[in-house]
């Protein structure tokens, strides 16, 4: 693991990721949702080397909530592969942060990129502002830029729909299904209603917004339907004040140009 950064920038954290042979499709390509899983990681590492772990925020009530995330595979990466990712903040306000990830392959390509936007709680799950100490250490800029947002129309009559059971090894450390999940029921439910061709395709963008977590026993309801330049998707609940679906969810997963 190393970190550099070049005077006034951001600070940078790097790691090498090996691709496993459980963390590729039947393509032997990079699942989308093991893309998120490195780059959390990479954001952990990137704290705790700076001197902010897990102990340094179950201290102060503190914790990191994932808002919305795009992640995108600019080209093949195959099983066995190395790819180092680089991570840095690249603007906060208030409350939360965004991240960029880059991965690069062997060559040096870039082969894949993700952000992430952030949002700090304390103790009662409410959102806090970002400690004073983080500016010297992480060099982040303000952020000139709005939190992450994925726009959908209501489904069509014809979406196709299904309801999902969240499983046990879905959950995490916050005993809610971890944000890297999200990213396989978006795929899984686009290949279920035809589209395999853009699920796997390359160059490609996921888009995902995280409107409220979805937690243990959850039945969520999943729709998701073919628009312009790709595919949109809603993952819902009852949970609304008012008995009507409640949003977890809002999703899309788009053809992006080459280049």
């Amino acid at each position: 693991m190393t970190g550099s950064a070049a005077p006034g920038e951001p600070d940078t954290c790097s790691a090498t990721y090996r691709v496993r042979f459980d963390e590729a499709a039947p393509d032997g390509r990079i699942r989308t949702s093991v893309l998120l899983r490195y780059t959390q990681d990479l954001a952990a590492l990137h704290s705790t080397a700076r001197g902010f772990g897990r102990e340094w925020y179950a201290e102060r009530g503190l914790t990191w909530l994932v808002r919305a995330a795009e992640v995108a595979i600019l080209a093949p990466i195959e099983v066995s592969a190395e790819l180092i990712g680089t991570t840095r903040v690249v603007g906060w306000r208030r409350v939360w942060a965004r991240r960029r990830t880059e991965f690069l392959d062997e060559a040096g390509a870039l082969a894949a990129w993700v952000l992430i936007d952030w949002v700090l709680l304390d103790a009662r799950g409410a959102p806090t502002r970002i400690p004073a100490e983080f500016d010297s250490v992480f060099g982040a800029p303000a952020a000139t830029f709005g939190l992450a947002r994925v726009a959908l129309a209501e489904p069509p009559a014809d979406a196709t729909r299904t309801v999902l059971a969240v499983r046990p090894q879905e959950l995490d450390p916050m005993v809610h299904v971890n944000n890297a999940v999200y990213a396989d029921w978006l795929e899984e439910a686009v290949l279920a209603a035809g589209g395999s061709e853009l699920v796997r395709a390359i160059p490609r963008l996921a888009r995902l917004e995280y409107v409220r977590a979805v937690e243990a026993g959850a039945r969520p309801d999943v729709a998701v339907w073919p628009d312009a330049g790709g595919w949109s998707c809603r993952v819902a609940d009852s949970g609304g004040a008012d008995g009507e679906p409640a949003d977890r969810l809002r999703a899309r997963l788009e053809s992006i140009a080459a280049g």
